[in-house]
Parts: structure tokens; sequence; C-alpha cells
């Protein structure tokens, strides 16, 4: 190459600054526009042109964090779309603007089943996610995330994260791609527009949506017709007809406003075998692209964040009762007995096929049960 002196030292400089900030972190600050301009043009002198365009514009990262539930407020509204806003206001805070995130609830930047196979590609930022609901055809391993009658309570399904079930999990979804933010479980109970379904022979013909693989199969057993949708789609399926009842979290049985076609509601409030991990997850690629500083900053806010996602489940757990009883629905409450019964269902049907698929999955459900 020649040129003028000062030209050629000012190329050096802007290289030497910025190509390796640039590379690394494609697909945070300008992924669409530059990547698919190195991406369709792969020559030296496109790679200089994404360099010097880099230059400027990557020294703020903005990550974008999608989920399917209903947006509201930093205040108000699904605590899962609040968490998410905590959680992009605490980073802009702390890293004084170096690094922040855009929120996309209501599944507006993306479709609920395309987030996890786009973070683990590094098309995708973060989400929050049903991860057995919306992963688990992807990588079967995470359906234990809704094993019916394996968790029956936060503090236990919690007690995953430090236990070898939750080192092992991770390391599972590390090796996929993604990396667990904020641990996250939610019970759940049963909206219907028919009868209540309490004990197990109550779900006898009916169409039930069960929220996983591993629900299914004990729905199955139980002699219902299972429905497989997201949690977003259950509204427009009762109201049709496609569906009789529907078991969902607490809070997305408010948010979605199921009240409105359901007659009944079986909460998950103080007795529960239907928990849910719904985490807040971030794809490897983006993580890794990232500096230590900002790793170490997501890893931290995401951890603090977990105490307000128990309480605010917890409490949505005893909501949901008032919101379905002003609506007019007749509401109950599972006893202790009773669980244990649709739980001897699960552990004979889903528990069995899950551990059945291989040696790592004998071995999650043997660290799971270890959890007490």
């Amino acid at each position: 190459m020649t040129g003028p002196p000062s030209i050629l030292k000012w190329i050096s400089l802007c290289a030497v600054s910025c190509i390796s900030r640039a590379i690394t972190q494609i697909g945070i600050a300008c992924r669409s526009s530059y990547w698919s301009f190195f991406s369709m043009r792969n020559t030296p002198f496109s790679l200089f042109v994404f360099v010097l365009m880099s230059g400027a514009t990557l020294a703020a990262a903005n990550l974008k964090i999608s989920h399917q539930f209903p947006g509201g407020t930093i205040d108000s509204g699904d605590f899962r779309d609040r968490l998410c806003r905590k959680f992009a206001a605490e980073l802009d805070k702390r890293s004084k603007g170096a690094l922040t995130a855009t929120v996309y609830p209501g599944s507006s930047l993306m479709k609920v089943n395309a987030q996890f196979s786009a973070m683990r590609k590094g098309a995708l930022d973060l989400t929050l996610l049903p991860i057995a609901n919306a992963a688990g055809g992807e990588v079967p391993e995470v359906n234990i995330g809704l094993m019916p009658g394996l968790v029956t309570s936060y503090e236990q399904g919690m007690a995953w994260k430090n236990a070898p079930i939750g080192r092992e999990f991770s390391a599972l979804l590390a090796e996929k791609g993604v990396i667990i933010v904020s641990w996250i479980w939610q019970a759940g109970g049963v909206a219907s527009r028919t009868k209540a379904i309490i004990e197990p022979a109550d779900a006898k013909g009916l169409k039930i949506r069960g929220g996983s693989r591993e629900m299914d199969l004990t729905l199955k057993a139980a002699g219902a017709a299972v429905v497989s949708l997201p949690s977003n789609e259950i509204y427009a399926g009762m109201q049709t007809g496609a569906l009789d009842a529907a078991l969902t979290s607490s809070t997305s049985l408010i948010s979605f406003h199921l009240e409105e076609n359901a007659k009944h509601l079986t909460t998950g409030r103080g007795h529960a075998y239907w928990f849910m991990f719904e985490p807040l997850l971030i794809s490897k690629t983006i993580f890794e692209a990232l500096p230590k500083d900002q790793q170490q900053l997501i890893l931290s806010v995401g951890a603090e964040l977990e105490a307000f996602a128990v309480e605010a489940a917890k409490a949505d757990d005893k909501t949901v009762a008032e919101v379905y009883a002003k609506a007019g629905a007749k509401v109950y409450d599972l006893s202790a007995e009773t669980v244990r019964r649709w739980r001897e269902i699960a552990r004979g049907t889903s528990w069995k096929d899950y551990a059945e698929k291989g040696p790592r999955f004998a071995k999650f459900i043997q660290l799971a049960e270890d959890v007490k």
C-alpha cells in the first residue's frame, strides 16, 4: 500500500484501536447494517470500511431483550417485563451509559419459538422465556424445567442454582450457546371453561394445555387430550373452544386476562405440582464479546433481581385468586395430598420417559430429586 505517511499512520492507528472491538462486538451495536455489509462483501476493503464505521458507534453497546409477555412500565404490569426493565435501567446506571438495553415485550421483536434458537446463533441478545415450552423441542434436556411434581416450592427451585443440578444445567446451556443471567421460578394453576381441575381424574376427556411435553405426558395419563401452544395464545384457544383448560403461571393467568373465559381456577398458592423455570438468558456469543467488567455487571444485576422475581411470583399466586373471584370464577386451592397424587402419576410417566432418553437425562432427574 502506498500513500502519504500521515494517511497511512491514521489508518494504522484506527485499525489498531477499532478492529478488535469491531469484530467481537458485531451484532450488538450495529448488527443489522454493518454485519450485512461485511458478510455480503467479504473483502479487505469492506473490512476496512466496516472498521471505520464501527469505531464511533461501538463505544456503547445496546442489548436487545425480547419476551412474549405484555409490556408495562418499570413499576407496573407483568413482573417479568418489569424485571427486564429493571435490568436495563441498572445496566445503564451502573455502566454510566456504556452498556444499555432495550426491552421488546409481547413478541414485538420476534416470535416466541424463534427466540432461543436466535440467541444460540447470536442473533438475539437476551430473552426471558419459559424454557421448557420455548426450547424443549430444540434441547430436550431443558424440559426438566417444567417437570410436574419435581419442584413443589420456590425455595426448592431456587436451591437448584447452587446445587449440582444447577451447575449441570448451566453447563448444558453454555454448551448450547446460552448463559443464565437470572434464575426465576413460577408456580402455576389451571384456568378452566368447563369444570374445576383439581384431582387427576378431573382432567379426563378435556382439551388441556400443559405447558411442556412432560406436563402433557402426565395429563395424557390422567385421560386428557393435550394441546400445545405458547402462553400468549391461550386466550384465543379458550375463547374459540379449542381449549377447555390451560395450565400456566399465576402471572400469565393474570396478564393474559384468562379470567374473561374461565369459570374455574385452581391456584398454585400454598401447594403446587406445576413449577416452571423461566430464566433471563443471554447469548453466549454476545456475552463473550463484551468487556469483562460488563460481563460481571450483567451477572451481578441478574443475580440481584432474583429476590424481586421470587417475591413478585409469590404475590401473583395470591393476586390471581382475587382477580378470578372478582370476575365470577370459582377458586380452589390444592392440598399436599393432591399434589402427591399428581406427582406419583408424573413419576411413572413424565419422569420415567425423560430419564430413559439417556445418561444425562437420568442424571438430571437424580440431581433434581436430591434438592429438597
